[in-house]
């Protein structure tokens, strides 16, 4: 698993819930160090036993931390690059999930050794969603699903997601939208600002 990601997580954890939880969170998984590197490689077990162990430390569902930490990486002023990759899908939450399966490429961009699964959208409707998440680990579409919903959020647009199975490799999330312009979204600015 790319260093970056559990990097992610481990941020998520410490900036929720405080350094002594993370610390708890660390020692409850094994960890013989103090924190991941986020260019290193590392076992995908390690990310396991962290996910297991924050479930069980803070008492919360495995799919609801990672729900939390797709909204943190959208929503968190320590993560605005990510936003800012992200919202450079489209000038609108629609266009945004029309810009979806090129998002491991952008991501690539970033981080070239970064793999992300395949994402594949398909419109149901005109309001309705599938959004299939190939070859990923098993509950990836849940960040997704707390990406999405932070990101509708930023967009304005106010949408149902539900996470419909995982089948072989491949998970499915519905989604749902309700209405494109139910608030005034967050301010975003193409360009960077410095100062």
């Amino acid at each position: 698993m790319h260093g970056m990601i559990n990097r992610s997580v481990q941020c998520f954890l410490t900036d929720t819930y405080g350094r002594e939880k993370w610390d708890a969170i660390a020692a409850s998984a094994g960890l013989d160090f103090a924190g991941f590197e986020p260019m290193l490689e590392y076992d995908p077990i390690l990310t396991e036993a962290v996910l297991q162990a924050a479930a069980q430390v803070l008492g919360k569902p495995r799919q609801m931390i990672l729900e939390d930490i797709g909204t943190y990486l959208v929503s968190h002023e320590n993560m605005q690059m990510i936003r800012r990759l992200l919202r450079f899908g489209g000038a609108n939450f629609v266009a945004f999930l029309y810009s979806l399966d090129e998002l491991p490429d952008r991501a690539r961009l970033a981080l070239p050794d970064l793999d992300l699964p395949a994402l594949e959208l398909e419109e149901t409707d005109t309001a309705s969603f599938t959004l299939r998440v190939r070859n990923g680990p098993d509950g990836f579409a849940y960040v997704l699903m707390g990406v999405l919903r932070a990101l509708a959020d930023d967009y304005g647009a106010l949408v149902l997601l539900e996470f419909d199975e995982r089948r072989g490799d491949t998970e499915t999330i519905s989604i749902q939208l309700a209405e494109t312009a139910f608030s005034e979204g967050r301010r975003f600015d193409l360009r960077r600002r410095t100062g």
